[in-house]
C-alpha cells in the first residue's frame, strides 16, 4: 500500500514540474535570460564564452560546431528538451558532472519554467 501512494505521489510531482515548465512566461524569462546572457549568446551562429542558446530546445547536447566543449559534455548525450534543461538549469554539475559551465543554477522552480518558455522562442 506505501508504495502504491509512493508511486502516486511521484507522478503527481512529476506532472506538476511538467505543467509548470510547460506553464512559463516567455516574457518573464526573457528577463531571467540576462543572467545567461552573460555567457550565452542568443543569436544564430555566435558563440561566446558559451555556446549560442538560439534553437537549443531539442538540439542535442555538445553540438554547436566550433564551440569547444568540456569531454563531460561531448559524452552527455542529451537532448535539450524541457525536462532536461529543468534539471541542468537546477544544478547543472548534478546533470553533466565535469561540465566547464561555472553557473550554480536556478533554484526557482518558475524561473526555470519561465527561461525554458523564452528559449522556447529562440528558434
Amino acid at each position: 500500500m506505501k508504495l502504491v501512494i509512493i508511486a502516486a505521489a511521484s507522478a503527481a510531482a512529476v506532472s506538476f514540474c511538467s505543467a509548470a515548465r510547460a506553464d512559463g512566461d516567455a516574457a518573464a524569462g526573457k528577463t531571467v535570460f540576462n543572467k545567461c546572457a552573460i555567457c550565452h549568446p542568443r543569436e544564430p551562429g555566435k558563440k561566446s564564452v558559451g555556446p549560442t542558446l538560439f534553437g537549443v530546445i531539442g538540439r542535442q547536447s555538445a553540438s554547436v560546431e566550433g564551440f569547444s566543449y568540456s569531454d563531460a559534455m561531448k559524452a552527455a548525450n542529451k537532448t535539450w528538451d524541457a525536462a532536461t534543461l529543468d534539471a541542468y538549469l537546477t544544478d547543472p554539475k548534478a546533470l553533466v558532472p565535469g561540465t566547464k559551465m561555472t553557473f550554480a543554477g536556478l533554484p526557482k522552480a518558475e524561473d526555470r519554467a519561465n527561461l525554458i518558455a523564452y528559449l522556447a522562442t529562440l528558434k
